[in-house]
């Protein structure tokens, strides 16, 4: 079984996978170019469904009702895999950017389609580069865009929840966004960091009820440890 699935793997799923990667990004690219908000996300859910259901892997959400689908959040979620995205995509059911590495703006096709739908580039090496990266994330904020971010600033080496950074906090801070917990589930099993190709199985999404601002609005370290508190109630013994 392990030996047909390989062979799957090689023949069909991995050509598939590149293959779709490509003509989503040029989708969203040139789609982004002619303008509107909707290519930055639609061509992008219906190439993370896909590619959950051409790498055999179950996906159930729980939690859909707490959004509001025309309100802008910011999602924080756990980061247990790069499977955290087709997921993502394909399940949250909101239209979103994402605030990611810097580093990945270098891969081909994924790289220049995500700077043309207004991904936020995390770039760290700086003073000034987090000031301008700051900046760029407002804007889409100003916009009335959702961001994703996951806090922890890194893929899990071990499943585990890892300590959060305190960024997506100071931004829905500043606005005065609702903030919504988001538990990834599985998605380590799926494809751990050290793997390169994702196997079949099951991975669950919880979606939170949004954390509204008090009065006053939030205070950062009060809001990053309720947020680590909800998603970490989510997971199964084995990954707290």
């Amino acid at each position: 079984m392990k030996i047909l699935y390989r062979i799957y793997q090689c023949v069909v799923m991995l050509p598939l996978l590149v293959i779709s990667t490509i003509i989503t990004s040029l989708t969203v690219g040139l789609g982004c170019m002619l303008g509107g908000h909707w290519w930055g996300y639609y061509p992008a859910r219906i190439w993370g469904k896909f590619v959950c259901w051409i790498t055999m892997v179950k996906v159930t959400v729980e939690g859909k009702e707490n959004i509001d689908s025309k309100k802008p959040y910011v999602f924080v979620a756990n980061h247990q895999s790069a499977y955290d995205i087709f997921v993502a995509y394909g399940y949250l059911g909101h239209s979103f950017r994402w605030m990611m590495k810097k580093s990945l703006e270098k891969i081909p096709f994924v790289g220049w389609s995500c700077k043309r739908a207004g991904m936020v580039f995390v770039d760290n090496s700086s003073p000034a580069t987090i000031k301008e990266t700051m900046a760029i994330a407002r804007r889409q904020l100003q916009n009335e865009m959702s961001l994703i971010v996951f806090p922890e600033g890194t893929r899990s080496w071990n499943g585990k929840l890892s300590p959060f950074k305190k960024g997506a906090y100071l931004l829905a801070v500043q606005f005065g966004l609702p903030i919504v917990p988001v538990t990834i589930d599985g998605a380590f099993d799926v494809m751990p960091r050290f793997k390169k190709l994702p196997k079949w199985g099951h991975v669950k999404l919880t979606i939170h009820k949004p954390i509204m601002p008090p009065e006053g609005g939030f205070r950062v370290k009060d809001i990053m440890q309720e947020t680590y508190d909800i998603i970490h109630s989510a997971l199964p013994e084995k990954d707290k």
